[in-house]
């Protein structure tokens, strides 16, 4: 018996053991997070489609990316983020085989080598003064010969080799007072052309291959330009008079320059609008655009100029494309009666439409801003185009033959806010065959998972074992689950449209373009600014759909006009729209909802108002009711003052405005401009739940937090450690922290960092905040962590108080009551520079804190807070240790395994959003920057639920093996008692 109970033993510990094999980290991806990848608006591109090799397209975009994507799909090859301020220029392929890039003002060349976007060299360029940046690369660079780059950057023009970067000479143009608009480059002679102040036209003639001045000339214009102007081949250039009503032509003729001029007028009947150059290259044409009409000037030798073509409702023009020696061609796109057209024309012959088609395109994308062709040979020897176009959304297309091939949803490169929202309840009544089915699937799945757990799972079974995982968790179904998984991740981008992003995916649900944010003559530069939940049904009403509110303006301005937008959160569906006859500056959602659950927002404007939305007698008579409960505060960070404000009454224009109402300050606190300048403020989360203020510490004795949603964290720097680390001495370098109390104005706590400086990145949970700086005299970062304790219930602790009533538990709470407090901090060294800091959330705040950091690699990091707990000490009691206080150390550990992100980066990191789930143990983390990342964390793992890869089968398994060791053992002793009876 013993026997047999021992081999059952090894047995089950064979089994465990076999399990722990199999459970590997590469099977389990997709099952709880989510990695997109995009490149953001497109700026350049620049085509690649010779014979040999991947077809391919080489971009430049607005969030600073170079990329290579597949022409085929749409998919990236590889790509390269260069940074906040490393703007991209200009792009080109140099040799055949690298593609060059101008980024930082013209400071920057960099070559990449073509198939697989490793660096070759880069090169970087001195200048003396900002200027226009230029890259001019010769059309027929051959992958034997090493031609020249030429660049213009920092007021200086550079040569450069193409084969390894060396700067080969630099002519300085700092002295010249010009503004360079156009170099043009030839085998023996370049030209610099550019203005001196608005009149002066002037060209430089250079020798190619020393950058030795040979000639220099200039032309005085009777009248003042606008600054446009546009290069023609055949050394012309065209300008714009200052009035926008003269057309100008300048010939360079062997060194010689002269002018021709004409009235806009002549060349067309209604000139009544305004000129503008259209910056599209085109062999011996320009083009100028009027209202919605745009001319094609032909430019002849003598430089006059002559109407080609006039062309209606165009939105947008290509350059010119050289499809043989002496055939240019170009594209535009025309919308007439809701359709939209594509033309493609040889720029010498305008009697025939090289291709005229109509596409469909969904209206949600907006209008057409950028395209570029390209083209290739079919079967027939003839010529075919395909044409990649930039969306108003920012997202990227790739249409022929009158199709979209792929399209890409880069405006999601460019979110600027987040919310969340809770997806519909599953309706009740399951259909019997869904019920046989998933009966069937429940049995082959676990019959799989036991071919698994057993070893003797075939490649296929193994293959079918993956796709069940990923199905059967039914995460992206459109329903809410018991544990709070699935939900709706709302985003706005900075084009102004909004996503619908499933949170078991990533999918998109649904996106819509505002119309209050699309592009038009009132709104010409429309941007999204922030994102509010602005209706939540309670429990009783789930069959209304939660709705958004959405905040945008017509401009970068402040005064720029804004409009609101109310978005079904279900559908997408546009509910209501307004535009604002006041600004906003500053929109609060108020902790008030109405009978039918609209949250109450005051919007401040920038006249010292508040606007009171949803404008309803109801949501009025709710404010009055809390009239005297409103605080705010508002931080001037220029002037170094912050400031408390309340309501105070009615706004009186011309009559009484119910919805509008004046306020006051109630404090303010100026900090002294010569020694303090505020660099950083962060407040609590006002949706924040704290499960218990009381913490008992090792001795069995209590403290209480100080939990107040009225806490104001602030960072001053010293003046001149406000700048980028480094522009400052030790010395110099101060850093002072404050907490305060943002309805009394009272400072609660003040701290001082010497020879530290910013930037400061922080967050504030309950009773506590961290924040990270720079510390110059360790040459090290620093996180620090500052914990504030009620003092004022200190007397709460004598358990015969508590059962005598005698305790002030139950007293009423004033935020005008000064608060007894004490504070604990303490400092750590960190490893990495910080993008961005957050704490976990979840739904009952029982289960411990986590801090997650975007790192300087884009990268997101989970900390425990007991890390940065200030109560650590190097050498902790053993009741220290059973609390969980972990020894003292002068840094925080990197530890490998607490990357939430694995391998993955999220590029250009610059938020993120932490959501409860409804299981008390997890948290839902949502990073967003170029790149999107989705997971679930379970900061004191899932002890609340078992995990989704979880062996059943095995648990099955073991109750069976028990039950028959039970069965057995029972028969075993019923034997040997009744041998022993007979004995």
């Amino acid at each position: 018996m013993a026997m047999a109970i021992r081999v059952f033993l090894s047995f089950l510990l064979f089994l465990s053991l076999t399990n722990l094999a199999s459970s590997l980290y590469e099977d389990q991806v997709g099952l709880m997070d989510w990695h997109q990848q995009y490149i953001g608006k497109v700026k350049h591109a620049v085509f690649h489609t010779q014979k040999t090799g991947r077809k391919r397209v080489l971009v430049s975009t607005e969030e600073n990316v170079v990329a290579s994507l597949d022409l085929r799909h749409g998919e990236i090859f590889w790509r390269h983020v260069l940074g906040t301020n490393d703007v991209v220029d200009g792009i080109d392929i140099a040799l055949g085989k690298y593609v060059i890039t101008l980024s930082s003002g013209g400071s920057i060349l960099r070559a990449w080598n073509l198939p697989d976007g490793q660096m070759v060299w880069e090169s970087s360029l001195q200048g003396s003064k900002a200027s226009k940046s230029i890259l001019n690369i010769p059309k027929n660079l051959k992958s034997d010969k090493d031609d020249l780059i030429l660049v213009f950057g920092k007021g200086c023009l550079h040569a450069i080799s193409s084969i390894d970067g060396e700067v080969l000479w630099k002519k300085d143009f700092a002295g010249e007072s010009i503004e360079v608009s156009h170099i043009i480059q030839s085998p023996e002679v370049i030209y610099v052309a550019g203005f001196v102040g608005s009149s002066k036209f002037y060209v430089y003639e250079l020798d190619a291959k020393s950058g030795e001045l040979l000639k220099n000339n200039h032309i005085a214009l009777p009248f003042r330009t606008s600054g446009e102007s546009l290069y023609v081949p055949d050394d012309k250039f065209l300008v714009l008079d200052d009035a926008r009503s003269k057309i100008v032509t300048i010939n360079i003729n062997n060194g010689d320059i002269n002018y021709n001029q004409k009235q806009i007028s002549d060349l067309v009947k209604d000139s009544s609008g305004q000129a503008v150059i259209l910056p599209s290259r085109l062999p011996g044409l320009s083009a100028l655009k009027i209202n919605s009409q745009v001319l094609l000037i032909k430019v002849t030798n003598e430089g006059e100029l002559a109407v080609v073509d006039k062309i209606d409702n165009t939105a947008a023009f290509s350059n010119a494309l050289s499809i043989s020696e002496d055939q240019h061609v170009f594209a535009f796109v025309q919308y007439e009666d809701n359709k939209i057209h594509l033309s493609i024309k040889d720029v010498n012959d305008w009697s025939r439409d090289l291709l005229k088609e109509n596409l469909v395109i969904d209206h949600q994308r907006g209008n057409i801003e950028k395209i570029f062709i390209n083209n290739y040979v079919r079967t027939d020897r003839s010529h075919g185009f395909r044409a990649l176009m930039v969306m108003e959304d920012h997202s990227l297309l790739l249409v022929q033959q009158g199709e979209i091939v792929w399209s890409r949803e880069d405006g999601l490169a460019s979110v600027v806010d987040v919310t969340t929202s809770e997806l519909p309840v599953e309706k009740e009544g399951v259909s019997v065959a869904k019920v046989e089915q998933n009966l069937f699937e429940w049995l082959k799945g676990h019959v799989l998972k036991l071919k698994g757990t057993l070893m003797i799972a075939s490649p296929e079974d193994k293959i079918a074992i993956q796709k069940l995982r990923l199905g059967s968790s039914e995460k992206s179904k459109m329903t809410r689950d018991h544990n709070g998984f699935r939900k709706l991740l709302i985003v706005l981008t900075r084009a102004g449209k909004v996503f619908a992003l499933h949170t078991g995916d990533g999918h998109i649900v649904w996106s819509i373009t505002l119309n209050t944010l699309r592009k038009s003559e009132d709104c010409e530069h429309p941007v999204g600014l922030n994102i509010y939940q602005w209706q939540v049904p309670h429990h009783h009403a789930l069959d209304e759909n939660p709705s958004i509110l959405v905040i945008g303006r017509c401009g970068p301005s402040l005064s720029a006009p804004t409009a609101l937008s109310f978005l079904d959160a279900y559908t997408g569906k546009e509910l209501n729209s307004l535009s604002l006859a006041h600004t906003v500056a500053r929109v609060i959602p108020l902790p008030y909802t109405d009978s039918t659950e609209q949250r109450l927002h005051l919007i401040i404007d920038f006249n010292k108002h508040a606007h009171l939305y949803p404008r309803t007698p109801e949501a009025s008579e709710i404010l009055k009711h809390e009239f005297s409960n409103i605080y705010w505060y508002s931080v001037e960070a220029d002037n170094g003052v912050i400031r408390g404000h309340a309501l105070k009454s009615n706004c009186i224009h011309e009559v009484v405005d119910e919805y509008c109402f004046v306020f006051r300050d109630l404090w303010s606190i100026v900090f002294p401009s010569e020694s303090e300048k505020i660099i950083a403020t962060v407040t609590r989360k006002s949706n924040e739940v704290v499960h218990t203020q009381a913490k008992v510490m090792t001795d069995h004795d209590v403290m209480y937090k100080y939990i107040s949603k009225n806490i104001l964290f602030v960072a001053n720097a010293a003046p001149k450690a406000s700048g980028d680390i480094g522009t400052a001495t030790p010395e110099e370098a101060l850093l002072v922290i404050y907490i305060i109390d943002t309805v009394t104005g009272r400072i609660l706590h003040r701290m001082t960092h010497q020879g530290c400086q910013g930037p400061v990145h922080a967050v504030f949970s309950e009773n506590w905040v961290v924040y990270h700086y720079f510390n110059l005299r360790a040459h090290r970062h620093e996180m620090s962590v500052i914990e504030v304790y009620d003092q004022s219930r200190a007397d709460n602790k004598d358990i015969w108080k508590f059962l005598l009533g005698k305790h002030n538990l139950t007293s009423p709470i004033s935020s005008y009551y000064r608060p007894e407090i004490s504070a604990k901090s303490q400092s750590y060294f960190f490893t990495h520079s910080v993008k961005a800091i957050e704490v976990t959330s979840t739904a009952k705040g029982i289960t411990s804190k986590q801090l997650l950091i975007g790192t300087i690699g884009d990268q997101v990091l989970a900390v425990d807070k007991r890390f940065l707990d200030p109560r650590r000490t190097l050498n902790p009691s053993q009741a220290e240790k059973e609390e969980g206080i972990i020894p003292l150390t002068d840094s925080l550990p990197i530890i490998s395994q607490s990357y939430i992100t694995h391998s993955l980066k999220v590029e250009g990191l610059r938020g993120i959003v932490t959501v409860p789930a409804k299981l008390e143990s997890t948290s839902l983390v949502f990073a967003y920057g170029v790149d999107l990342f989705f997971t679930q964390i379970a900061p004191s793992r899932t002890y609340d639920s078992l995990t989704e890869d979880f062996n059943y089968a095995l648990l099955l398994l073991t109750i069976v093996a028990l039950v028959a060791a039970l069965f057995i053992t029972y028969v075993l002793s019923e034997r040997k008692d009744l041998q022993e009876k007979w004995r």
